[in-house]
């Protein structure tokens, strides 16, 4: 498949999401089955993913949940209601485990608590002095709609708990949902139980919520105190006793093993189930684990989804095609006859890489089966061999780029001596267009500069008609001849002017992110932003050919360092952070200014002891206080693990700086 039909196909996808959302969540009349939205997006998220220049605003990726109606008083969760992880098979639950040893920096024995996921709606109960005060939607998992009369009228919520150890103030989560029986009732009039739920919770009206059905099953908390409660099973059994239902299936297990063997029971049991579930949750089933594992943006360390087994069927390969993606990847894409698999109807697949199409002899004319797993976008599997025809063509890998006509290379790894498996185009600026588009595509998303009104589909149209070709054009656009251009009218043409001018005031983490440094994501962006300060000391760096002292970051090593170099090797590439940082208002980087830790430096040497370097840093990030990774003037204690580096205690010495093991540390932050 082209580039431009890779495009096509997810604006496609993105506007059919966009069509459904709106039925969904604005007017709960769906169109279509819950497995069929979710198969959209997980397609969406899986092509994002594979494909670095496919980004929207609308995207399920930019959100957790929904943006809330504007029909509903809207409330801030006081705790995120995040998204899981997903995991698909036993090598993903053990690299799941294995991120859990590498943050703790320690192999430990694992409870963990075995859940249904309830194929529902999630929501939030919160209760204080023992009563129902307010209860939320998910909403974008930020913000919720208040829908708490709606949800007063589902029998299995208690408005009052009158339990002595039932906590003051607690919010409590769980699915709402329809029995599959009584969905038999419904089924004219919604598409699927999931969807019934939600168009019920949703009415203006809760004497007609209360006609529908409704139950609900809980099994977590957001905002709660507790010192009694220690383990996420011992939550449910309190649950039980303060009213609330849970599943008669939770089960506690201590080994990968053992959750692998349950799955599959589970699997081939779920649909004697009186309610639909697409796989179970596992939880650290230790409460102060859980707190010290945290968070990452999106979802919990301690929790994963086990989802069912994927969809696959048989298709033909019709022709292959090559996309460039923002880093200069070559992507080969199989153009299939188009096939329903598990209610969606797909008709392409990735091939994923040259070495992929030669180990499975993938050719032009093959039958071959395609699957769907979970998030993953559809995959050729295999070769049906006794069906290849004797027309079918070997696919011949471009050695020079579709778009530009550069060569393209697969770079050798110095770790593990191989040659890469994607194939790139060597250019590395803004002279290949295919790149240069998705740049600047990249420098206008959500999480880079955040401009309005500037989504993908403009800015391939103000490519065409030449209105931008670098990302410093978006500052100086004919807004004159973009007003007689077809779909843009006064308040179009003035947003667009106004989300621009808003852009112009950013952070220098997000600006460097926003400049498409490969290798450079943004957690990479925020670590260059806090060693270098200001936008000029970056470009300093930059002009005295400082950057291999990035170095000394932690969480930046050769890999970054190599690409940095490239990046601004090329000219046209320092031309643009040249003219972006003469048009841009780049905020230096400022810390919180409250925590225990505030104004104080640390650095770590030698081996800490149940705990992680990466665990360490974050605790002092969220008291206030900053890592530096070399003994200087400005670094105020050396904290000291096992075997620690005897030269950097000798330059601790020297300046005076003072020395610290790692339970005085603890007693800072204590």
């Amino acid at each position: 498949m082209k580039e431009f039909e890779i495009k096509e196909n997810y604006k496609k996808k993105i506007n059919e999401i966009k069509k459904h959302n709106k039925l969904y969540f604005e007017k709960s009349s769906p169109k279509i089955s819950d497995s069929q939205y979710d198969e959209i997006k997980r397609e969406i998220l899986d092509l994002e993913k594979k494909y670095s220049f496919l980004k929207s605003e609308l995207s399920p990726s930019n959100a957790l949940g929904y943006t809330p109606s504007k029909n509903f008083v809207k409330s801030k969760h006081r705790v995120k209601m995040l998204s899981l992880s997903n995991a698909f098979n036993k090598e993903d639950l053990e690299n799941f485990e294995k991120k859990i040893f590498n943050y703790l920096n320690q192999k430990i024995d694992i409870e963990y608590s075995v859940e249904p996921k309830i194929d529902g709606i999630s929501a939030s109960l919160t209760y204080k002095d023992g009563l129902l005060v307010q209860g939320t939607s998910r909403g974008d998992g930020t913000t919720g709609e208040v829908i708490t009369e709606n949800l007063k009228t589902i029998k299995d919520i208690p408005q009052i708990v009158t339990d002595k150890n039932f906590p003051k103030d607690i919010d409590i989560r769980g699915e709402v949902f329809i029995k599959k029986d009584e969905f038999d009732k419904l089924k004219n009039d919604f598409a699927n139980p999931r969807n019934a739920a939600s168009g019920s919770l949703r009415q203006k009206n809760p004497e007609v919520t209360k006609k529908i059905p409704l139950n609900f099953m809980a099994y977590t908390f957001g905002y709660f105190e507790s010192e009694k409660i220690k383990k996420q099973s011992d939550f449910l059994n309190f649950l039980n006793r303060w009213g609330f239902k849970t599943s008669e299936h939770n089960k506690i297990f201590k080994n990968i093993d053992d959750l692998e063997n349950f799955h599959k029971k589970f699997e081939k049991d779920r649909f004697n189930l009186e309610y639909d579930v697409d796989g179970l949750v596992y939880k650290i089933n230790s409460l102060e684990l859980q707190k010290r594992l945290g968070f990452t943006s999106n979802s919990p360390r301690w929790a994963i989804a086990h989802k069912f087994s994927a969809n696959s069927a048989y298709s033909q390969i019709t022709d292959i095609n090559i996309q460039v993606g923002r880093t200069g990847a070559l992507t080969p894409v199989a153009r299939i006859k188009p096939v329903n698999i598990g209610g969606v109807v797909v008709s392409n697949a990735t091939l994923h890489n040259e070495d992929e199409i030669l180990r499975k002899d993938i050719r032009i004319e093959d039958t071959v089966k395609i699957e769907r797993a979970g998030d993953v976008i559809p995959h050729v599997i295999s070769v049906d061999l006794k069906k290849r025809k004797k027309k079918s063509k070997k696919f011949i890998f471009p050695k020079i780029c579709p778009s530009c006509g550069s060569d393209t290379i697969k770079e050798f790894n110095r770790i593990t001596k191989k040659f890469d498996a994607v194939r790139r185009c060597t250019n590395e600026g803004f002279d290949c267009e295919k790149i240069a588009i998705e740049k600047i595509k990249h420098f206008i998303s959500k999480e880079a500069m955040n401009i309005d009104g500037l989504g993908k589909k403009v800015v391939e149209n103000f490519w065409d008609l030449e209105l931008i070709r670098f990302p410093q054009d978006i500052y100086n656009l004919d807004y004159v001849k973009i007003l007689n251009l077809e779909g843009w009218g006064n308040l179009s043409v003035s947003n667009l002017k106004y989300s621009i001018d808003k852009s112009k005031k950013v952070s220098l983490d997000r600006f460097i992110y926003a400049i498409g440094i490969r290798h450079i994501g943004i957690e990479n962006a925020k670590l260059l932003a806090d060693y270098t300060k200001s936008i000029k000391n970056f470009i300093s760096f930059i002009n005295k050919n400082k950057i291999d002292e990035f170095l000394n970051i932690d969480g930046i090593g050769e890999t970054q360092i190599n690409s940095l170099k490239k990046f601004f090797h090329n000219k046209s590439n320092y031309k643009v952070i040249e003219k972006l940082s003469s048009i841009l208002n780049i905020s230096d980087l400022v810390l919180n200014k409250k925590g225990k830790l505030l104004n104080n430096t640390f650095m770590f040497t030698g081996k800490l002891l149940n705990m992680s370097r990466a665990e360490a840093k974050s605790l002092i990030e969220q008291n206030s206080g900053s890592v530096v990774s070399s003994v200087n003037k400005k670094l105020k204690y050396l904290i000291i693990g096992e075997k620690p580096t005897k030269r950097k205690i000798e330059q601790a010495k020297k300046l005076g700086i003072k020395i610290i093991s790692q339970k005085e540390w603890m007693r800072l932050l204590d």
